[in-house]
């Protein structure tokens, strides 16, 4: 299981699509910086979960821990699916 980390500034899911892709990723997290509240400086963070098959996933703003939580059970899903 191969997991990748796009942060974007523009035509995010567009940008982590390609590169899910390219580097043939299973599961891809977007995290935007056009996000009030997440990223960097934050406690809090947004992310778009994007897998291989091209499901994507979003979340609504959250704590950081509850959005690794959310990473942690797309791979478990993946896993056993």
């Amino acid at each position: 299981m191969i997991v990748g980390f796009a942060l974007e500034t523009e035509h995010e899911q567009e940008n982590a699509l390609k590169k899910l892709e390219s580097k043939n990723f299973d599961l891809i997290v977007l995290n935007s910086l056009k996000d009030a509240g997440a990223g960097f400086g934050h406690d809090t963070n947004k992310i778009t979960l994007i897998d291989s098959n091209r499901t994507i996933r979003s979340f609504d703003l959250k704590s950081k821990k509850e959005a690794a939580r959310d990473i942690v059970s797309a791979i478990l899903d993946k896993i056993h699916a």
